[in-house]
């Protein structure tokens, strides 16, 4: 199979250059839809090698322009010999790196268990297709008796054919294929069903990235929180069958100098949300599953330090619990002591996410002597109502930080939007019984509240919290989003520490 990017030709463009390969009338909107060629001369001189003349099929097809329409062009008998089953034409819009991932993310859809597929995109597009390709070619599983079995795959080989006047990023490809590997990983452990994943099955995944990658993993137990004093942790995964798990992974590149920059990332790990006494509606339960995205992202950020030779230290932590519901669950009005000291009064069981966080993060900052630090979470109903489903937000205490987090993201097409740290909404949290309460009353502003309640944790280290509750779960399976989870921001994150 073939797939040949097109894009709209102006009117300018047109009239100043009669060679072009364009179809369709001269008027209305229609004929501006029309009016397209084949871009880059390697994609024309792959529909010469099938017999194809690039301006006779499209004025035949019309293809249209638009980012992620696709045209589909059989193939005679004796061009199918050459190995492929058909042509699709897609629309590369403005030809921005956004409408090219989603032209590649369309490409994918209609490519799935496909044995080849050659991509004949323009020059300096390899990641955008690759991104696109590998990520809207991701089916998600269902379980049968015998376990995960997914109703269709990736196309079994992918080449890319590049313009004659540019040559492929060989690196650049390997890189955005790794990256994309881990918002697979990210995708996979969030969509895993919560009677299967618990906060021990996370360990036990964890363990096992952490071999393959060359990472060090270090667990702690029930047992090991009380000792150590993470009394969120505890709390939270306190009404469970299956108790809370700490787990730090520290990854170190090869031949770094013992000053190298180190990096923090901490992930929220609810493996299953009710709520807590505080009992969420039925319909708001049935996605919380995905409400250990957080640190499904952490985890397969630190399974890909490695291989992208990431040019820092990068110490990841899984605060993992189930907040469930039993006669040991923790209560509206307790006072819980986090790691570090901090006391904090549960006004609601349903705020835990910042729980679990904060005693990792007081960990980090006490034990781990970070030069950033970055907290990732599906923290709060807020963020999703304010931003939607298209970005998350980020909030953070270093402009310099908050600012290369979302070029990074920008990079990969997971956007976020900054939000205000604002300190007048800090008094809130004021508890009259601790230092703190674990949600601000009255005040609205709940993603904000939340991540001001974090900055308590974080003291003078350079700090964000990416809260991706909107993006991190898809109610459709569109672009390069799969319905469910989503992976959001594992990209970015490596992205952004590539760059570090």
């Amino acid at each position: 199979m073939l797939a040949v990017g097109v894009e709209r030709v102006s009117d300018e463009a047109e009239a100043s250059d009669g060679d072009q390969t364009s179809a369709g009338s001269s008027d209305g909107e229609n004929a501006s839809a029309a009016q397209v060629r084949v871009v880059g001369e390697g994609a024309v001189a792959a529909l010469a090698r099938l017999g194809l003349d690039a301006t006779e099929v499209v004025a035949t097809h019309t293809p249209s322009a638009t980012a992620g329409d696709v045209t589909t062009v059989p193939i005679v008998a004796d061009s199918a010999a050459d190995g492929f089953g058909r042509v699709l034409l897609v629309g590369l819009g403005s030809k921005s790196t956004d409408h090219v991932r989603a032209a590649g993310a369309a490409v994918g859809r209609l490519v799935r268990d496909v044995d080849l597929l050659v991509v004949a995109f323009g020059a300096g597009e390899e990641t955008a297709v690759v991104e696109g390709v590998t990520l809207g070619s991701w089916s998600a599983p269902r379980w049968r008796a015998e376990g995960p079995v997914r109703p269709s795959g990736p196309p079994r080989q992918v080449q890319l054919l590049a313009a004659s006047d540019a040559p492929i990023d060989k690196d650049e490809v390997r890189r955005a294929s790794i990256r994309c590997r881990a918002t697979v990983i990210a995708r996979g452990l969030g969509l895993t069903p919560s009677n299967i994943k618990n906060p021990a099955w996370m360990v036990t995944q964890a363990r096992a990235l952490a071999r393959r990658s060359g990472l060090k993993a270090t667990v702690w137990t029930e047992r090991e929180l009380a000792r150590d004093g993470f009394g969120g942790l505890l709390a939270v995964g306190g009404g469970s069958a299956t108790p809370p798990r700490l787990v730090r992974l520290d990854y170190t590149p090869k031949g770094a100098p013992s000053d190298v920059a180190h990096v923090v990332l901490a992930g929220k790990g609810i493996t299953f949300d009710t709520g807590g006494l505080n009992v969420k509606p039925g319909d708001g339960m049935v996605s919380m599953k995905t409400d250990m995205l957080g640190a499904a992202v952490v985890l397969a950020v630190l399974a890909s330090c490695r291989s992208l030779q990431v040019p820092v230290r990068v110490t990841g932590l899984l605060a993992l619990a189930e907040n469930q519901i039993s006669g040991s669950s923790y209560r509206p009005s307790d006072v819980i002591t986090h790691y570090g000291g901090t006391t904090v009064e549960v006004g609601n069981t349903d705020a835990e996410g910042r729980l679990v966080l904060a005693d990792a993060i007081a960990y980090a900052v006490d034990r781990l002597d970070p030069d950033l630090l970055v907290d990732v979470a599906t923290l709060t109903g807020a963020a999703r109502v304010a931003l939607a489903r298209s970005m998350g937000a980020v909030l953070g205490t270093d402009d310099g930080l908050v600012a290369g987090l979302r070029t990074a993201g920008e990079s990969t097409g997971e956007t976020f939007w900054r939000l205000p740290l604002v300190d007048d909404y800090r008094e809130a949290l004021s508890s009259e019984t601790a230092d703190l309460n674990n949600i601000a009353p009255g005040v609205g502003g709940g993603a904000i509240t939340a991540a001001l309640f974090l900055r308590e944790f974080a003291g003078n280290v350079p700090w964000a919290h990416l809260d991706i509750a909107g993006p991190g779960r898809s109610d459709v399976d569109k672009g390069i989003l799969a319905k469910g989870a989503t992976g959001y921001g594992a990209r970015a994150l490596l992205a952004w520490l590539e760059g570090l």
